[in-house]
């Protein structure tokens, strides 16, 4: 016999519980160093993260979990539109922010928000409402495609513009997966890898700096004072940290020597303090939230539901994955923060509500008496 669950799943509302507070720990161990030398503040950093980025994706989140999730089919479209405006924003003066050359954010009074997270959880929802729709009506999936591939060039096109190649590389995969997940023809996942390819080419063509950073992931040695230097000090916290680390704030590489130690390079730094073992700890929690996710799809009682929870898990796992890929030297360095755990308000918001809605799916899921 067969009955809905009305409860979240608990395994997984755990292991998110403890990836938050271990995130927490260690960005106060690195927070604290930061902006002491920064702003003369131990806790700027830190308080600012709870205000903008804990307490809204929580609250968020919440509501996420608590919400009606049929609804969310009716307004995938709109969402999603809103966010394309909202990504087209970033390049107007006075409400687009530019940061090192890059147009990602929009400046809301003392809020600072980055468009493209919020894409990947409209996309993830649109996408899932799309596919839905389509294998329902039992359409030709030419009229599947085709659709998908102009909407897809316009986001990818924007966040060129940004540049944000991360998210671009991040949305492309979500695609990716949610598609081939869908039970679509073969030849048109196909032809989406190789169409990747070949942006890939032209990506790289068009700014060789991300063909150094590739041949810099093949040589590390090669430039250890200049692209390879994050790479190198990332080894070198990592290596420092031993089996069972230097202890919670005790970090030698965060004083100056690691690049980003509260964004791309927060791994590292949480290796070096908590050692081999916790770096093990860490890794495990992804791997867990990664099963679950998938069990939680797997036994969703509608293909709207399992599409989406296919997204957010393959999301929040793939970004882990590779923050922490490269950070041991198996990846070359992308800019992808570590969900929940580096310094970011805006992703950090959106992963809790994207958490939430997945915790939401668990309670259509289906258990056998």
């Amino acid at each position: 016999m067969k009955k809905q669950k009305n409860h979240p799943d608990f395994i997984l509302s755990a292991t998110i519980s403890l990836l938050l507070t271990l995130g927490f720990a260690i960005l106060a161990s690195v927070s604290i160093t930061v902006s002491q030398k920064i702003f003369g503040n131990s806790f700027q950093f830190l308080m600012h993260q709870i205000k903008y980025g804990y307490l809204p994706g929580l609250i968020l989140g919440f509501l996420a979990y608590k919400i009606n999730l049929k609804p969310l089919r009716k307004i995938s479209l709109p969402a999603l539109f809103t966010t394309i405006l909202l990504m087209v924003l970033v390049f107007l003066p006075k409400i687009g922010v530019s940061i090192g050359g890059a147009n990602r954010w929009i400046a809301l009074g003392p809020i600072i928000i980055q468009p493209s997270e919020l894409l990947k959880l409209t996309f993830i929802i649109y996408l899932a409402a799309w596919l839905t729709k389509h294998k329902e009506r039992n359409k030709k999936s030419i009229q599947l495609f085709l659709p998908l591939i102009i909407i897809l060039a316009v986001v990818c096109a924007l966040l060129i513009k940004q540049p944000d190649i991360s998210t671009l590389f991040t949305v492309a995969a979500i695609t990716l997966v949610m598609y081939f997940s869908a039970g679509t023809p073969f030849w048109q996942t196909g032809l989406l890898i190789l169409s990747g390819i070949g942006a890939l080419a032209i990506l790289i063509k068009t700014a060789p700096y991300r063909l150094n950073r590739f041949l810099v992931f093949l040589r590390p040695d090669a430039q250890p004072l200049g692209i390879g230097y994050q790479m190198k000090q990332a080894l070198i916290a990592i290596g420092s940290g031993a089996l069972i680390g230097q202890g919670l704030g005790l970090s030698v590489q965060k004083a100056g020597f690691l690049p980003e130690p509260m964004t791309d390079s927060i791994f590292a730094v949480f290796a070096e303090e908590t050692g081999f073992v916790g770096a093990i700890i860490l890794i495990s929690l992804f791997l867990i939230f990664a099963w679950q996710g998938f069990k939680i799809a797997k036994q969703s009682s509608e293909t709207f539901f399992k599409l989406m929870a296919i997204g957010i898990t393959f999301w929040i796992t793939f970004q882990a994955f590779i923050n922490i890929g490269a950070m041991i030297g198996i990846l070359p360095l992308t800019g992808i923060p570590l969900p929940l755990v580096s310094y970011g308000s805006s992703h950090l918001v959106m992963e809790l509500i994207a958490i939430g809605l997945l915790l939401n799916i668990s309670k259509h899921t289906k258990n056998n008496f």
